[in-house]
């Protein structure tokens, strides 16, 4: 064992650590005013305009993780639910995660879900699609088929990742967490376990993916050695997801393609009970992060800023925050750089939408019950 050790030690990089961010100042909150357009919402997951919203006459949409798709219309939270989402494994971290139109909505009006599906005694995360059809009581899905599950089952209700974001060829990605007891199948290619994976709109993998006919490897996956990525955005100058660290050691990601993002093998975070996962930070062969988070800031959804009504915020990044109930602001060009948004509302922020208006959609949750609500940012006047 002691050969071992200093086998990897030596091994080791040698260069120093990525410092933790400094503190960051907070916003004032004079800045903007907060309305609340929906409560009494059951863990409220992600926020989705359709197209018209831009003329205030579209659907919002929004998931709760126990299952439900629910429309906002008009300002107005609808009390039906849409029917045809499919069955979900409801438990812990598991349920309904993200709603996300396809880019061609105005003409096929197809959604794309992801979401926990129950198999037997086990579930896995799995992407779905169906035809939206908007009804005077709420909507339905119709023509409903699950495109892709994720490789191999699990017995966990953790550590799902769930988020979806569109490429510009019309492929997508979709983060995969590693279902916390299987953090080992991060770093194997035959897993879809702690991965970010590429898809086409029919839930196949992509011809041109890295790992395409690489003996061993799954075909879908785009980069790996993720733990639980939580949030993905396409910019103009690439793409970048945040994923949970364990105790401290949440990231802030630049994707590329095929790339090896370290965990379990380097991690700025400890275990739960205190003990090291590993001795490393840096490991030959894998990323570093942009930027790291030490204490755990618990990051949720991350959303580029493009609107106009905070035009001080445009290119920028904004990173939800489950334990410091907060946002996160910052430049991807100098992310050490932070601002402290929203903290005055004292919420879990599970979901940071950019409406087409410009405005800032937040969906808060709390840890039990109904008490999770929407709320729409709007500059103050």
């Amino acid at each position: 064992m002691r050969m071992l050790l200093a086998l990897l030690l030596v091994s080791a990089p040698q260069d120093g650590p990525l410092p933790p961010s400094a503190e960051a100042p907070s916003a004032d909150p004079a800045a903007y005013a907060v309305e609340t357009v929906a409560g009494g919402l059951d863990h409220p997951w992600d926020i989705a305009f359709l197209p018209g919203t831009e003329q205030g006459t579209g659907d919002v949409l929004v998931t709760e993780r126990p299952g439900r798709l629910r429309v906002i219309r008009d300002g107005v939270l609808l009390e039906a639910p849409v029917s045809g989402v499919p069955a979900v494994h409801a438990e812990s971290q598991a349920g309904l995660f993200e709603v996300s139109p396809h880019p061609d909505f105005a003409q096929n009006g197809l959604l794309y879900l992801s979401f926990a599906m129950p198999e037997g005694d086990a579930n896995t995360l799995a992407l779905a699609r169906g035809r939206y059809v908007p009804l005077p009581e709420g909507g339905r899905l119709e023509a409903v088929e699950v495109l892709f599950t994720a490789e191999p089952l699990r017995e966990t209700s953790a550590h799902y990742g769930g988020r979806i974001a569109w490429l510009p060829d019309g492929t997508l990605l979709l983060t995969s967490g590693e279902g916390y007891g299987y953090r080992h199948q991060a770093q194997d290619l035959g897993s879809h376990l702690g991965k970010i994976l590429r898809l086409d709109e029919t839930g196949q993998a992509p011809a041109d993916n890295p790992f395409s006919g690489v003996p061993g490897a799954l075909p879908e996956i785009w980069s790996y050695g993720h733990r639980n990525p939580q949030g993905i955005a396409v910019t103009p100058s690439g793409v970048f997801a945040d994923e949970h660290g364990p105790r401290g050691g949440d990231e802030l990601n630049r994707i590329d393609r095929g790339a090896n993002y370290g965990w379990p093998v380097a991690s700025y975070g400890l275990d739960y009970s205190g003990a090291r996962i590993t001795p490393f930070t840096q490991w030959e062969g894998t990323e570093q992060p942009l930027v790291q988070w030490t204490p755990s800031i618990a990051p949720s959804s991350l959303a580029l800023y493009d609107g106009a009504m905070f035009p001080q915020w445009r290119g920028d990044l904004l990173v939800g925050a489950l334990a410091h109930r907060q946002v996160r602001r910052l430049d991807p060009d100098a992310p050490a750089e932070q601002e402290i948004l929203f903290e005055e509302l004292g919420a879990r922020i599970r979901d940071v939408a950019v409406a087409p208006d410009g405005a800032l959609w937040l969906a808060l949750e709390e840890r039990e019950g109904p008490s999770g609500r929407v709320v729409r940012v709007t500059p103050a006047r």
